[in-house]
């Protein structure tokens, strides 16, 4: 039953990505474009909520879900953001060498310490309540008020073009399908798949219209992955949180990878760092905001939260310490030494995570 479970979480990572891809950043896009942001802007929230969607229905879904399986939300973001700052950071970082905009990046990397720090705070007694949920979504407010006025209160030029020009998406090699078609060899496989999108989905012309049908099949596919997610676990006899942490967050991450990498191909390194850091402030503030604050008004207790997440946590904690830490050092550039830095960090919290569960 394994297989077919494992088959069925691919299929789902397989298909978000193609929905987040083709639909619902290309909906994005022309939204931003309404709204007149740049391209930091862009990426540290338009950019950052297209590809943290699967994350936010995934924690709304696993709370909402009878039986206590709050872990697989708040895991799933938590090994998200883990993954999101240690492993696109560090791949965009090897794609192309960049020196960043310390402006936009200060501002990123305070709110994205505030985050974490607060998720620290809230869940080191075990519990999250009301108060701290509303806490979580008025900071979040605050942060897209400072996205938006952050150049007026400190002028800074924009280094990117538009949040994600047609070129881009026209040329085959600087796509994500290109990326995910040559990684897993399944071209006719996606084919299949985005011939049924095509079919479901409105023309792009309508893109308030792609943009709603996009949620509404993001919501869906979330709704599988916590459900195989809960039976996975049951018969691997290991905790929620650990497939959430790993497996859910990974694959759940692919969107940010890949388009992390085109930005940063393109020599746009400040949108593909402020893409990853504005999904993890997103992921923490909204992901674990909104649905708590929605099943809180609905069941009025506040949610336990502890255990695997509480040290994952400290160490996202400290995985940003270390970003910041080579970001001063080498003045606000990124590279190859960064990036392999960065990843290694990753594959050894992977390693230790699974030590410990079969350490108990």
């Amino acid at each position: 039953m394994i297989i077919v479970y494992t088959l069925i979480l691919l299929l789902s990572f397989v298909i978000l990505a193609r929905i987040v891809d083709l639909f619902f950043i290309s909906s994005l896009d022309e939204i931003s474009k309404d709204l007149k942001l740049s391209s930091d802007a862009a990426g540290a929230t338009l950019m950052a909520v297209g590809s943290s969607a699967p994350e936010l229905f995934v924690a709304l879904f696993s709370v909402l879900k009878p039986g206590e399986h709050q872990a697989i939300g708040i895991g799933s973001i938590v090994g998200s953001a883990i993954f999101n700052l240690l492993v696109i950071v560090g791949a965009a970082a090897v794609v192309k060498k960049a020196k960043l905009s310390w402006e936009p990046l200060v501002r990123d990397l305070f709110f994205y310490a505030v985050s974490v720090g607060l998720l620290v705070s809230f869940i080191w007694d075990g519990k999250f309540t009301m108060l701290e949920a509303t806490v979580f979504l008025v900071v979040y407010v605050l942060y897209v008020i400072a996205v938006v006025y952050w150049r007026r209160w400190l002028p800074y030029e924009d280094t990117g073009d538009d949040f994600i020009d047609e070129p881009i998406r026209k040329n085959k090699k600087a796509s994500s399908r290109y990326y995910a078609l040559h990684f897993i060899s399944l071209k006719h496989f996606t084919g299949l798949i985005d011939g049924t999108l095509n079919f479901l989905f409105p023309k792009k012309e309508r893109y308030y219209l792609v943009f709603l049908t996009s949620i509404v099949l993001i919501a869906g596919l979330s709704y599988v992955l916590v459900e195989v997610a809960v039976e996975s676990a049951h018969i691997l006899q290991i905790p929620e949180a650990i497939i959430a942490l790993t497996v859910l967050a990974v694959g759940t991450s692919v969107p940010d990878l890949f388009s992390s990498i085109i930005v940063a191909r393109q020599g746009r390194g400040d949108m593909a760092v402020s893409n990853a850091i504005g999904s993890n402030i997103f992921d923490i503030l909204v992901g674990l905001g909104l649905p708590f604050m929605i099943v809180m008004l609905l069941g009025g207790s506040a949610i336990e939260a502890g255990g695997n997440i509480i040290r994952s946590v400290i160490i996202l904690f400290g995985s940003l310490l270390l970003l910041v830490f080579l970001l001063l050092i080498r003045r606000w550039k990124v590279g190859k030494s960064t990036g392999i830095i960065l990843i290694i960090t990753y594959i050894a919290y992977v390693f230790y995570e699974v030590y410990k569960v079969y350490q108990h």
